[in-house]
């Protein structure tokens, strides 16, 4: 296996006030043998758009790989301290990496016509925002590129910004202050067009942190505009459960490069580089300062062996969709 970071912004075209060095990077894993062009899979771990995930990266992406597939992980842009919105900055990272991707499919021997984002929670949101305002977003660099997936998978997405919204991703996307009709625009049940990719949902009925209403709403949209989609909804389970299986819930997730911008954001808070109030900087150091017992006990999961099927569901589907 063929293993790469991948800065896939250069120098000079990315900004963020809080980036203190981060540039968004994808990982890539590659199958080495073999000269036929595999389909792609982007994997978008959640956070509530505050920290990328790593219990939803290099686990998810070895699952599609050893299924076939050549994939990556994107770690993307995020607002931790919640101090500086980040408004189209997450779908401008994914955006780029689909774009980034294929005009590497040579070389990175995948299928351009066979890319898949799959996203976890807020992350969710980040590929369902790009399925449905691909337009929007232009890139000189990439131009003719698409950045239009040729499907999704959605992984107990964040989806609304109506009543049953995860204010956290909301916020840290958007900030307190968001217009109407920014609001309207980030809530995407309401912007599916007849253009959006095919989709797969998955989420479960007892998610206690993102209301499996907002798969529902999701779907619904779907099916209102004629898009291929499959939406499964399983009994019972905690939010965050990505692959749902016993080696998640041990901890094995792989290695945790997805938080280099949240360690970098908490570093120049602990030396005063960036300075907030000692409320929310103790709240917010208190999580890497815990020891590695602490670490364990807050860390605790039991594999869901209803929910585990997912990502053969889900690539039994996208054999079907993509051919």
């Amino acid at each position: 296996m063929k293993k790469e970071t991948l800065a896939i912004w250069q120098k000079g075209e990315y900004q963020y006030p809080l980036a203190f060095g981060f540039v968004p990077k994808l990982v890539s894993y590659i199958h080495e043998e073999g000269e036929q062009a595999r389909p792609c899979m982007l994997v978008v771990p959640g956070g509530a758009y505050c920290v990328v995930s790593p219990t939803e990266g290099e686990i998810v992406a070895m699952e599609f790989y050893e299924k076939g597939y050549n994939a990556f992980v994107l770690t993307y842009t995020t607002n931790p301290l919640m101090l500086e919105p980040l408004k189209d900055q997450p779908m401008r990272d994914l955006s780029r990496a689909i774009r980034f991707i294929r005009s590497r499919a040579g070389e990175f021997c995948i299928d351009p016509d066979r890319l898949v984002i799959c996203g976890f929670s807020a992350g969710g949101h980040l590929c369902a925002s790009v399925c449905v305002h691909f337009a929007d977003i232009s890139d000189e660099v990439y131009e003719g590129i698409s950045n239009r997936p040729d499907a999704a998978i959605l992984s107990y997405p964040v989806i609304t910004s109506g009543d049953k919204a995860h204010q956290g991703s909301i916020q840290a996307l958007l900030g307190a202050d968001a217009t109407e009709a920014e609001l309207k625009y980030m809530s995407l049940e309401t912007q599916v067009t007849e253009n959006t990719p095919p989709c797969f949902l998955w989420q479960t009925a007892t998610d206690e942190a993102v209301p499996v209403e907002n798969s529902y709403l999701f779907a619904q949209a779907l099916k209102e505009k004629g898009i291929t989609f499959a939406h499964h909804v399983f009994s019972c389970g905690k939010h965050g459960l990505s692959l749902a299986n016993e080696k998640w819930a041990a901890g094995d997730y792989g290695e945790p490069y997805t938080m280099e911008q949240t360690l970098a954001i908490a570093e120049n808070v602990r030396n005063g580089n960036l300075e907030v109030p000692k409320e929310m900087k103790d709240s917010f150091l208190s999580q890497f300062d815990m020891s590695e017992a602490e670490k364990a006990a807050a860390d605790q999961k039991e594999a869901n062996e209803e929910a585990v099927i997912w990502p053969v569901l889900a690539h039994q589907w996208l054999k079907t969709v993509l051919g």
